[in-house]
């Protein structure tokens, strides 16, 4: 009994020490629990909130860590019941692990701590990432204002029949990425396309010009609409 309360003490820490090192990257903080939890488990991970992870360098390196240590700790678990069973069997071992991993998760807990990862990761990002490698986060949310948008065009859309070029004024501080049909991604003549309802725009820009000219659309088609904005994850 002795040898499975320590280790789960091993089993929490780890957790709340790759939740820490989650949130320094930017992550939120029960976006970053649930996560955790997901990859030691090795389930859940099929979550919209997975490419929070997938799509950052440093998140999957944490990642890569967990699933390893989640099929490790199987093993041991199964080890340490036999050996348990077995005479002369001492914890003192893993007992020494457990503190460790506490005094570990007690120091990255600090401000001081906290503070140092968050501009050690960023630092990392900025020097050995190229763009294409990182979030879209990091790359285009760089403001609080900057907004990313997955509009669907619904069946009563205002603008279906109507091109973008004719309802975003070349002022706006609003860019279309791409509009997908279907299985195709409409990038070439993509202001000159009459938009189709199921047509989904990917749009980039200011959050002030997304509501001056998508705020019907985006509140009429909430649910299917995905946002990301600077400074949230």
């Amino acid at each position: 009994m002795g040898f499975i309360i320590i280790y789960m003490v091993i089993v929490f820490a780890v957790v709340e020490i790759a939740a820490v090192l989650m949130r320094a990257t930017g992550l939120n903080k029960d976006i970053s629990r649930f996560q955790v939890v997901s990859l030691l488990t090795s389930t859940g991970f099929t979550t919209m909130e997975s490419e929070l992870i997938s799509d950052h360098p440093i998140r999957r390196r944490i990642g890569m860590f967990l699933i390893l240590f989640g099929l490790f700790s199987f093993a041991v678990i199964v080890s340490a019941i036999a050996n348990i069973l077995a005479p002369g069997f001492q914890s003192s071992y893993l007992a020494a692990a457990a503190g460790a991993l506490i005094a570990i998760l007690v120091l990255v807990r600090t401000p001081m701590a906290t503070a140092f990862l968050s501009s050690k990761f960023n630092r990392s990002l900025e020097r050995k990432f190229e763009v294409h490698e990182l979030p879209i986060k990091d790359v285009l949310l760089l403001e609080e204002s900057d907004y990313f948008v997955e509009l669907p065009v619904g069946p009563d859309c205002s603008y279906i029949g109507q091109r973008m070029r004719d309802i975003l004024p070349s002022d706006a501080d609003l860019n279309l990425l791409f509009i997908k049909r279907g299985t195709i991604n409409v990038r070439k003549k993509k202001y000159e396309t009459a938009l189709e309802a199921g047509d989904v725009l990917y749009l980039y820009g200011d959050k002030k010009e997304f509501d001056a000219f998508f705020a019907e659309e985006m509140e009429d088609q909430a649910p299917a609409i995905m946002t990301r904005g600077g400074g949230r994850t």
